[in-house]
């Protein structure tokens, strides 16, 4: 073998053993997730379900940005995502809604009828089981000009969605919507729309953002604002008022403090918020029938941003809580 041959031999032979190294470290990484046991002090209380009925305004959190309200005459639900693809579909398959499964988490969470589906986004993540829920359920879908083309691309009735956008207002029961423009977290599938009726199964980036919207839900004299993404717009939501915030940390902990420190303005302080309740932390790439983890930190830090809402709730005298999965709970309580 001539020195050349030697040489390239010795240069191919090191970069194999980097590449099987950044695949170690890869795949380490995609399984490495935080404990959620330091934060079990946090955790709202479940309800017994003899006190169910009793609490006029109640939630149940089902895993990243899906929430169900109800106060027992008018349930709707936000997102409303249970199919939950394995990761190596999302990556290297096609991904469509299971049917099936979206009726026994229908089932499991006791929800037999929905008067609405709102969605946040249209990443599969938020909107590809929507137009399914809202087949079974019988339940209006809401959201962006993309997730109408999602809905349209499974079939679902063109009477059975309502396009809306920033500074529109429905009224479902005694629940007064308002929808608010608004921004996605900085990522790397930010962006992008839907502008034809898409029909699964697809490839995961089909399901563009198509724009992200704020919700603010009124009850009475309590008002919850949904925020399903950890993005913002600088000022957009000045002069609206929430006791309670579900406040997006996906993506979060990939963000500087600086930003960290402007979301909680823009969306806390500046709403007058009592309590926040961070939603979309958990790895939705794991089925709902195994117990909920955080997002592996491969591609977030949630330890990191609970850290930090924890510290900045406490100097503010702001609530910090999470909700259990599957159980019902009382979002106002003790506000």
């Amino acid at each position: 073998m001539s020195r050349g041959w030697r040489i390239a031999w010795r240069v191919l032979l090191g970069l194999g053993v980097l590449l099987l190294a950044l695949a170690g470290w890869v795949a380490w990484q995609a399984h490495r997730r935080p404990s959620l046991a330091p934060y079990a002090a946090q955790q709202l209380p479940a309800l017994p379900a003899s006190a169910v009925a009793q609490v006029p305004v109640r939630m149940m959190f089902l895993g990243v940005a899906t929430v169900l309200l109800d106060d027992g005459r008018t349930p709707i639900l936000i997102d409303g995502f249970f199919t939950r693809p394995p990761l190596r579909r999302v990556v290297f398959g096609r991904i469509a809604p299971d049917p099936a499964l979206i009726r026994q988490s229908l089932a499991r969470a006791g929800i037999t009828r929905l008067a609405a589906v709102i969605t946040v986004h249209s990443h599969y993540d938020h909107a590809m089981d929507t137009p399914e829920v809202a087949r079974q359920t019988g339940a209006l879908v809401v959201g962006s000009a993309s997730t109408a083309n999602i809905a349209r691309g499974w079939g679902l009735a063109e009477d059975r969605i309502r396009t809306v956008a920033d500074g529109d207002e429905l009224q479902f029961g005694d629940w007064r919507l308002t929808v608010i423009g608004s921004r996605h977290a900085p990522t790397a599938v930010t962006g992008g729309t839907i502008d034809a009726p898409l029909k699964p199964p697809v490839r995961a980036p089909q399901y563009a953002e198509g724009g992200s919207l704020s919700l603010l839900l009124r009850h009475g004299d309590h008002a919850l604002l949904v925020q399903g993404s950890a993005g913002f717009v600088p000022g957009k939501l000045a002069g609206r008022r929430a006791e309670v915030v579900l406040l997006g940390i996906g993506a979060l902990g990939q963000q500087s403090d600086a930003y960290l420190a402007d979301y909680w303005r823009e969306l806390v302080s500046g709403t007058g918020a009592r309590r926040v309740v961070p939603i979309h932390w958990d790895d939705f790439t794991l089925p709902l029938a195994e117990p909920l983890q955080a997002a592996p930190a491969l591609i977030d830090d949630v330890d990191h941003s609970m850290r930090w809402l924890l510290a900045r709730g406490q100097a503010d005298r702001v609530d910090v809580r999470l909700a259990p999965a599957w159980g019902w709970v009382d979002p106002f309580a003790g506000l």
